[in-house]
C-alpha cells in the first residue's frame, strides 16, 4: 500500500513511522511545515521537504522574529501553498492512503482536498491536545468538525479522544489506542537502578498555554524542607521557568534546570529518577509519563479530561493531579509519596508487571502492522 504521511517534523512522528520500515508498504512523508531536514532513521521513506519557500534568503529568521508584520507580507509572495503542493504530490504518488498527524496543521487546511479525493483512504492520528484542547474553544474547532466526518480511520493515544472524535462527527473505523510514538525499547529491569539508589525528582518544564510547570515549582516552595534530601531536575524548561527559579530564593540554589535536551538524555535522567512530575492543562496520554513507567519511576501526572486515569489509578500505581492550577494539591501528592516508601514500591512493582509490558516496542509494532494491513484489505 502506498501511504502518504502528512506531519510536522517531531520525535513522535519519527518514532511512529520507524515502526513501518519492514511493513512492505511504500511510505512517503510531506513535511507540512518544511523543516528542511532529512531524517536518517527514516531513510526508507520518500521525504518531501525543501518545498515551502521560493527564496530562503539570509536573515529570514531574524525578520520572522523581530518584524512579524513585514515577514507576513514577504511570505505572501515567498511562501508556496501547502494545498497546491499536496495536490501535486497526490497526482505524482497516487497514494492509496493518506495519514494525517496534528489535525489543525495537516487536515483542517485541506478540507477541500479531502472532499475531492474520496477514493483515497484517509487516516487520522489524534495526538496530545489535538482534539481535547481544540474541540470547543479554538479557532480550529469549526474546521475539525468539518474534517472529522471525512476521515475513514482513527488512531488515538487515549480512549478519551475516541469519544471526543465521535462526538465531533467521526463516523469511520476506530483502529485503537496506541502511544503517540509507538512502543518503547525496554532496558532489562535488573539493569535499572533500584528505588533506594534513586534520588532525583524529575519535572517536565513546559510552561505555556498547555504546560503548567510553574505550579509544580510553587508546590515545591511549599514543601522545601520535606524535599531537601532530593535532587530536583527540570528538563524542557521554557524561559519563564528559568525566570521563576532565578527569582525564587528557595529554589534558585537547589534546582538543576535544563532546556530542551535529546531523548537519550531524558531517558538517562529517567533511569536515575525516583519521582516524575508532569503537569498540563491539556494533553492526551503523555509520552513522558509512559517513558517514566518504562524506566521504573513513580509518576505524578495531571489528568486532563480523564486521559491519564486510563493508565494510572490514584495511589495504586501513581498519583493524579486533578487541578493543574492547585499548587497545594500538587505539594500534598509529592509529600505523601516521599513519606510513603511502601506505596511507592508497590506502585512501581505494579507498573513493571502490568503496564510496562504493554508498551514494549515490538508488541506495539506488531499491532500497528495489523491495523495498516486492515486498511489495505479494504482498498477498492
Amino acid at each position: 500500500m502506498r501511504i502518504l504521511m502528512l506531519s510536522i517534523f517531531s520525535a513522535h512522528f519519527v518514532n511512529w513511522t520507524q515502526q513501518l520500515e519492514e511493513s512492505g508498504h511504500e511510505i512517503y512523508w510531506l513535511d507540512v511545515l518544511d523543516s528542511k531536514v532529512k531524517i536518517d532513521k527514516l531513510d526508507f521513506v520518500d521525504q518531501i521537504s525543501g518545498w515551502r519557500y521560493r527564496w530562503d534568503f539570509p536573515g529570514r529568521y531574524t525578520l520572522k522574529n523581530k518584524f512579524p508584520f513585514i515577514n507576513k507580507l514577504v511570505n505572501n509572495i515567498n511562501e508556496k501553498s501547502y494545498i497546491s503542493k499536496l495536490e501535486k504530490e497526490i497526482e505524482r504518488i497516487k497514494p492509496e492512503a493518506i495519514h494525517c498527524f496534528v489535525m489543525f496543521l495537516t487536515a483542517v487546511p485541506i478540507y477541500q482536498v479531502i472532499k475531492k479525493y474520496r477514493g483515497i483512504k484517509w487516516i487520522y492520528s489524534a495526538w496530545g491536545s489535538d482534539l481535547y484542547f481544540h474541540q470547543d474553544h479554538s479557532e480550529f474547532s469549526a474546521g475539525i468538525k468539518q474534517v472529522l466526518p471525512l476521515m475513514d480511520y482513527l488512531f488515538v493515544d487515549c480512549k478519551r479522544d475516541e469519544l471526543i472524535a465521535k462526538k465531533l462527527g467521526f463516523k469511520g473505523e476506530f483502529l485503537g489506542v496506541f502511544p503517540g510514538g509507538g512502543g518503547f525499547e525496554m532496558p532489562p529491569l535488573d539493569q535499572l537502578p533500584t528505588i533506594v539508589e534513586r534520588e532525583i525528582i524529575l519535572i517536565k518544564g513546559y510552561q505555556n498555554e498547555l504546560g503548567n510547570c510553574i505550579q509544580v515549582l510553587k508546590a515545591l516552595e511549599l514543601i522545601n524542607k520535606e524535599t531537601r534530601n532530593f535532587e530536583i531536575v527540570i528538563f524542557g524548561a521554557e524561559q519563564s521557568v528559568f525566570e521563576y527559579i532565578n527569582n525564587s530564593g528557595l529554589l534558585r540554589k537547589r534546582i538543576k534546570v535544563l532546556a530542551k535536551i535529546p531523548y537519550e538524555e531524558v531517558e538517562n535522567l529517567m533511569s536515575k529518577s525516583l519521582i516524575y512530575i508532569g503537569n498540563s492543562r491539556s494533553d492526551g496520554m503523555p509520552n513522558t509519563l509512559l517513558e517514566a513507567i518504562v524506566m521504573g519511576v513513580f509518576p505524578i501526572q495531571s489528568n486532563p479530561g480523564g486521559a491519564t486515569a486510563e493508565i494510572i489509578s490514584h495511589k495504586k500505581n501513581g498519583m493524579l493531579i486533578e487541578d493543574p492550577e492547585n499548587e497545594f494539591e500538587i505539594a500534598a501528592h509529592i509529600k505523601e509519596v516521599i513519606e510513603n516508601k511502601e506505596m511507592m514500591e508497590k506502585a512501581v512493582a505494579y507498573n513493571n508487571k502490568n503496564v510496562r509490558p504493554t508498551l514494549e516496542r515490538e508488541l506495539v509494532k506488531k499491532e500497528v502492522f495489523e491495523k495498516y494491513a486492515f486498511v489495505e484489505k479494504q482498498l477498492n
